[in-house]
């Protein structure tokens, strides 16, 4: 029988964990192969500059490792000890899908990151909000206060 194979990019805990726990209990029947692939942030470009690449591969390990300790024991089913391959992707994900593929024959791929929006939210839309309030009330005050004593 062949086990199906999941390849699931993560890149936050409490997003991916209810997804993956509902995973888990679906499919422990057939036991499958689970390749978690943590996804970390992208370093800013202020902060590449002051940092060295082996501090930032060290901060993109110890990033992973927190993220896997979360995710792993919500893959392990009752009646047999789950196959969970945890990678971090180093490279654009097209690419290590493709090396995947070839290594462990047809998978199913389960997209478990946060969604990125691209929208403003009405709380981003607002163009002051009470500290802005505030400041702007500040200044008005201010400024009354001048010309009454002038």
């Amino acid at each position: 029988m062949n086990r199906p194979t999941f390849i699931v990019y993560v890149d936050d805990a409490a997003h991916a964990l209810p997804l993956l726990a509902s995973l888990a209990t679906t499919f422990e029947a057939t036991s499958p192969r689970w390749l978690l692939v943590a996804c970390a942030p992208r370093v800013t470009h202020r902060a590449s500059k002051w940092a060295s690449h082996r501090s930032r591969e060290n901060w993109r390990n110890q990033w992973a490792d927190k993220l896997f300790a979360q995710l792993a024991p919500s893959l392990q089913c009752s009646s047999a000890p789950a196959d969970v391959t945890q990678l971090l992707a180093r490279q654009p994900l097209p690419e290590l899908l493709s090396e995947l593929q070839q290594a462990y024959g047809p998978v199913q791929v389960v997209d478990a990151r946060r969604p990125k929006r691209e929208d403003p939210t009405p709380q981003q839309q607002q163009r002051w909000g009470p500290s802005g309030l505030i400041a702007g009330m500040g200044s008005l005050l201010a400024w009354m206060l001048e010309e009454t004593l002038v």
